[in-house]
Parts: structure tokens; sequence; C-alpha cells
């Protein structure tokens, strides 16, 4: 069985591993890829947007199923592409990939379908938002408020506004100054809901649902959910948060009618749902839709997972998603990200990366590092070990995240301390991470020990 993953991150590492413990023994391609993803794949000089470039290697290399990483390439059609060839891809058309790719899109969605979210407008002209904002109240509550890119932005298109004056910068940077580009031509603007988020993964082939492990991003730069919005800087599962009462809820109020909501108009959603959830005092209420598996969401759940990968997927693309059953590890899982200086702005690459192997051993068992943004040093030679030449390579840095530095433990507590002592072996010029993964799910532990 032949496997094309595409994309480069640390996501495309974790999903390119656990398809390595499959029971089928595939042979795995990965387009681009990466420094860390090559140890276990084969890399494909072909970008994750070359739609085109993609789908002709597919053809010529009678690939058996394709697993989307990032929503670009979602969002530009390819399953429409590759489906049409008649190959296996898993993932949505790119008509619901919108879901992702516009947040105008996805929040008339939810409206038609009665799903709860945050009240909102669409604007796209910077006068009429900027006419808005300027009204003595908005919505049902004063601010802070929030401002959404309507396109793609790298996760980073989502602004906390806490007054008028930095509503009005943030417009103005998006619409005018197009700080995103063409994602920000269009701006939803909407209430700043309260409460703690989590995120939710299910697997659909359209018509029935599985649900992935909870969990819970961390996507602020700085601990305490402080500074600029990121990718994500760590994420650990299960998210307490998601109590078995609340998941109910969830997939009663948002899941569960989106999908059937989309099937009655003849849409059939298959692929990763992503739902990025507030739980607010009133219960669940939707951030955002993504399309594709989350990063770092995914290099916390896939660990913990024992189902075979290939088995899922295939249950999505052939209608079979209602005969499987997902068995799960006992264990909790903390991924801390290691980033650039400077990132989610400007940063440096090229810096030598050291102590990953000190790092696994330090953390065994149960430790894992995923690369994202890594290559390997022009200067990297083979070293003797046991008299003998091993090509051991030296990777340097090549990215605003770098690395995901991932642990299992018994408990949330094991998991915490076991990830950091891990990441304390790692080094390399101005390496910055967050000191406080999964410091909410610590406040539930203790809460839950001592109440």
């Amino acid at each position: 069985m032949k496997i094309l993953v595409i994309g480069s991150g640390g996501r495309e590492h974790a999903l390119v591993w656990k398809l390595t413990q499959s029971k089928s023994f595939p042979k795995i391609y990965c387009a681009p890829g990466n420094s860390g993803i090559a140890q276990d794949a084969e890399l494909v000089d072909i970008k994750a947007d070359d739609i085109k470039g993609l789908l002709d290697f597919a053809v010529k290399e009678k690939i058996d199923l394709t697993i989307v990483g990032p929503e670009a390439p979602l969002a530009c059609g390819i399953v429409d592409k590759f489906m049409h060839k008649g190959l296996n891809i898993f993932g949505p058309t790119k008509e619901l990939a919108l879901l992702e790719a516009s947040k105008a899109y996805a929040k008339e969605t939810m409206q038609r379908f009665a799903i709860p979210a945050a009240s909102f407008e669409v604007f796209e002209s910077a006068d009429k938002a900027i006419d808005f904002i300027n009204q003595p109240r908005l919505f049902s509550a004063h601010y802070p408020i929030v401002v959404k890119a309507d396109g793609l932005a790298a996760g980073k298109g989502v602004v906390i506004c806490k007054n008028r004056q930095e509503a009005r910068a943030v417009i103005e940077d998006m619409m005018v100054r197009k700080v995103f580009s063409e994602a920000g031509r269009k701006i939803v603007i909407e209430e700043c809901l309260k409460g703690e988020e989590a995120s939710v993964l299910v697997v659909s082939d359209g018509i029935n649902i599985v649900s992935l492990a909870s969990s819970q991003d961390h996507k602020r730069v700085l601990d305490r959910d402080q500074g600029p919005n990121t990718g994500g800087m760590g994420a650990y599962s299960p998210a307490p948060v998601v109590t078995p009462a609340m998941h109910k809820r969830i997939m009663d109020e948002v899941i569960n009618p989106l999908i059937s909501g989309l099937a009655k108009e003849n849409k059939f959603y298959k692929g990763v749902l992503y739902a990025g959830i507030m739980v607010t005092d009133a219960g669940p209420k939707v951030l955002e839709f993504n399309v594709r598996f989350g990063d770092p969401e995914t290099q916390a759940i896939l660990p913990r997972l024992k189902t075979d990968l290939i088995d899922l997927c295939f249950a999505s693309i052939e209608d079979k998603i209602g005969e499987i059953k997902l068995e799960w590890e006992n264990k909790s899982s903390v991924c801390v990200v290691l980033a650039s200086g400077g990132y989610p702005g400007e940063y440096k690459k090229g810096f030598e990366i050291s102590g990953l192997d000190e790092a696994i051993k330090e953390g065994a068992p149960d430790t894992y590092i995923f690369h994202a943004g890594t290559a390997i040093s022009p200067q990297s030679t083979p070293r003797l070990r046991s008299g003998q030449a091993v090509h051991s390579p030296q990777f340097i840095t090549d990215g605003g995240r770098v690395l995901n530095v991932v642990s299992l433990g018994d408990n949330i507590r094991q998991a915490i301390d076991k990830v950091y002592k891990a990441v304390g072996k790692i080094k390399f010029e101005g390496m910055h991470y967050r000191k406080d993964i999964g410091h909410r799910a610590l406040e539930h532990y203790v809460e839950d020990t001592f109440r």
C-alpha cells in the first residue's frame, strides 16, 4: 500500500509516525515534508498547494490513500480533483472546506442550523466596520470584541480587542493595510465569549460520526495566555473541561446538527472536522470550525490512539464510520512546542539543535519528538558509533515552530513533568516555549482531587 501525506509541519510528522505503526506496512511519501519526517517517509519535492503536481504524482505512483494535513490544499479543491481521477483522499470537498476557509460562511452555516455560537456581523468595507464599532453598544455586551479575518491566515487572523481604539487599528490592519493579504478582504466582528476553550475533533463519512479524544490548544505565545495568537504553542489530551456530559452536549448541539444539516442539503462532509469550542456558563458555543487535523492537537492525540489510522481514513472514504470503534491508551498526553525567538513575528533560522537523543532518553518511555520547522545542516556528517559510521544528522532550525515534544503519563501531572524534563535537554539559540502547557488541566486535577 502506498500513502501520500501532504504537508510539512509537526502535524504531518505525527501523521506519518502513526502510519508507520499500521499493520498494512505502507510505503509512505510526504510532500514536501521536513527533515524529521525524512526519517520515516520518502520526501517528495512538491509544495502542499501545488495541486496539479500532487495529482500527477499520485496518478503516476498509483497512490492508494492521500491524507491532507494543512487547510490550504483543501480550500483549493484538492479533494475534488483527486476524486475526479478516482483516487482515495481523506478530507472534505472544496465547498465544505469553506467552513474553515471563510469565517463568514461558517457563521452563516451555524446560524442556518441553529448551532450555538457568538453573535456576529460581516463586513466587506472598512468604513462600515468602523462605523459599527463606534456604536455605543455592541451585541448585548461591551468590549472586548473579536475581529476575525474571513480567510485563511495561518491561525493568526483572530484578534481580541479590549477597546474601540484597538478594534479600529485591527480593522485597518486587516482591510486597509492588508496584513493578511486577501484573507482580510472581508472580516467578521463578533462578541467575545467567556469560558474555557476545548478542541473536539471527529471523523465523519457524511452521515455517521466517530469522536476522537478531546484536547485543549494553547494559542497565545506567552504563559498564562498572554501575547499574540500563534499557530499553537502546545496542547494536551484529554481536556477535563469536556466531561462526558459536556461531550454529549457538544455532539448533540454542534456536531450532529452540522453533519446532518449538511447531509439534508446533499452535502456530505467527509474527513476530520475540528470544532473549537468555548465551554460557557450557558453551555458549549463554537469559536471556529477547522476542516483538518489540528496542529498541535494532533501531536497530543495520535500517541493515545491505538486504532490503525489507515482503517479510520478508509472508513470515512468508504462510508463505514458506523462500523469502526476507536481504542485509546488510558493515559494523558502533553505536547510542548519549541519555537524560534521572535515567533510569531520575525525570527532567524539556521541555529543548531542539540539534545534530541537525550530528550528521548530522559522522557522514556512514551516521549516523542515531532519535527515542524527543521532542516539538516549542510555541515552534517556521519559519526562513529561502536566503531561503525552512522549517519546521525545535525538538525538546524528552519521555521517559527521548530519542534513538538510529546510525553504520555498515567495522569496529566505525570505527563507534564515528563515532557518538561525532556524539553530541558533540548537547546538552540533563541529557543522559546511556554512553561504552562496543561495548567488548566492541572487546575481541574487539583479541584477533583481535593473536592
